[in-house]
């Protein structure tokens, strides 16, 4: 064989091992986020736990401006980040549908923060439904899930937050089976 031919067959591989590892990942990396984008300017705030949420308004489904905390203090508040080109935020929705519906009326609130474009989370809702609420952010070094912790820009990412809106739990990657009843209880 030549050894062009060769050259070719080994970088195929090198890439197919590349991207299996990537999608095995269980944190998917934004892609705006990679080696190209700027890093997180020096003056975002990045809340800790301990901490109370950061002050952000971003658009709901219907296009309507909401406001963290203002909106969900009372009621502790478990943010789920995610995409819709994010397969393990993806798989874990049903979940967190699931756990939403158990605490609609008591315990803690579920809501959804789409790093994507309204479009693309519409056309994705519509394939799958999920009945809380959801806002969209566009991603950058600056969104908001910079801003509640998530400075490697890896998703999924979910915070809880208590009901005076201090965060106490922040979690980089998917829940697992099971695992959000017992994540989402206040210490």
């Amino acid at each position: 064989m030549r050894r062009a031919a060769w050259w070719a067959i080994g970088i195929a591989a090198a890439a197919g091992l590349s991207a299996g590892a990537w999608l095995s990942n269980p944190a998917t990396p934004l892609p705006s986020m990679e080696s190209s984008a700027p890093t997180r300017p020096p003056q975002v705030p990045v809340a800790a736990v301990g901490e109370p949420l950061p002050a952000f308004t971003l658009p709901g489904l219907d296009g309507l401006p909401v406001a963290f905390p203002d909106r969900f203090i009372g009621r502790p508040l478990l943010i789920n980040v995610w995409a819709s080109w994010c397969g393990p935020c993806v798989e874990e929705m049903p979940e967190l549908a699931r756990f939403a519906a158990r605490h609609a009326d008591n315990g803690p609130q579920v809501v959804g923060l789409a790093l994507d474009t309204p479009q693309a989370v519409h056309d994705f809702l519509g394939n799958v439904p999920v009945y809380y609420p959801i806002v969209i952010e566009t991603p950058g070094p600056a969104d908001a899930s910079v801003r509640l912790g998530n400075t490697r820009g890896l998703l999924p990412y979910s915070v809880l937050v208590d009901a005076e809106g201090r965060i106490v739990k922040q979690k980089l990657g998917p829940f697992e089976a099971g695992e959000i009843e017992d994540w989402a209880q206040l210490p």
